[in-house]
């Protein structure tokens, strides 16, 4: 009788590995990504329940800063997209829902180091205006009418552009938040403190300067989401050039925020 006993046990673990084997992970779609990358695996459920509204800065007819890289222009909309994309995706992998609000449905996530300007961007399918201020107003007129129909209790807009300053300056990423926020302010620090220990981890000597600071700045005043406005480095400078025209760099910097996001909403759960 314990033979058997043991036997049928036996047969019952082997059959829920077998399951475990045998069942396919969730996958998801989203053709932005580009037709390499527009297949996902959800590999957990970190972000399960949360929404995020990512933002790319200009867009359209306005590219932006614009620095010069080995001869060549280097434009602001076109790596805050790619990075905001790889934000996208990396965010998605842990089970969120995400809104992409600037859209290019041609370039996709790209490996090159210089991104090729274009004038396709669209705030959700529709023109980008010339004129910044209804450039602005149009996107935190889409956040704000995707954020009234979605039901998490977690919900977060991500603003990602690139600062221009003299070239001989140097800067870390800079992460801001609406004044008076105290949850968008949570959220600033939550990312300032992954950079931080990132840098530590990977540029041990080389110290973080980034800040968190509110700022008055007219998407963080003028959207319902708690937000925050993160700028990646300045597009002049040699040095943080290297953060945006390596594919890695970019690809660590969507990882990294997403790290922080994820330690922030565990916090706020």
């Amino acid at each position: 009788m314990r033979f058997i006993i043991v036997l049928i046990t036996s047969l019952f673990v082997l059959s829920l590995s077998s399951f475990a084997q045998n069942k396919k992970p969730r996958t998801g779609k989203e053709s932005l990504f580009g037709k390499k990358l527009a297949t996902y695996q959800i590999t957990s459920n970190e972000l399960s329940g949360a929404c995020f509204y990512l933002v790319s800065g200009h867009g359209g007819p306005d590219p932006g800063a614009i620095g010069i890289y080995q001869g060549r222009q280097l434009h602001e909309d076109e790596y805050a997209y790619d990075i905001i994309l790889r934000l996208a995706r990396e965010l998605l992998t842990r089970g969120a829902k995400v809104h992409i609000i600037i859209r290019d449905k041609k370039d996709g996530i790209r490996d090159g180091h210089i991104l090729s300007n274009s004038k396709r961007e669209t705030c959700m399918g529709d023109p980008i205006p010339l004129n910044q201020v209804e450039r602005l107003k149009q996107r935190c007129k889409w956040v704000d009418k995707l954020f009234k129909k979605d039901k998490s209790n977690y919900k977060r807009a991500i603003f990602i552009h690139v600062d221009s300053r003299s070239k001989g300056k140097q800067t870390d990423v800079f992460f801001y938040h609406a004044p008076g926020s105290s949850k968008g302010k949570r959220l600033a620090n939550n990312l300032h403190r992954t950079f931080d220990k990132k840098y530590d981890k990977h540029q041990p000597n080389r110290g973080f300067t980034g800040t968190v600071s509110g700022r008055n700045l007219y998407v963080l005043r003028n959207t319902q989401p708690v937000a925050v406005f993160l700028e990646l480095g300045n597009i002049q400078n040699k040095r943080d050039q290297q953060r945006l025209v390596l594919q890695n760099n970019r690809q660590a910097l969507a990882k990294w925020i997403a790290e922080g996001i994820v330690t922030d909403y565990k916090k706020g759960k």
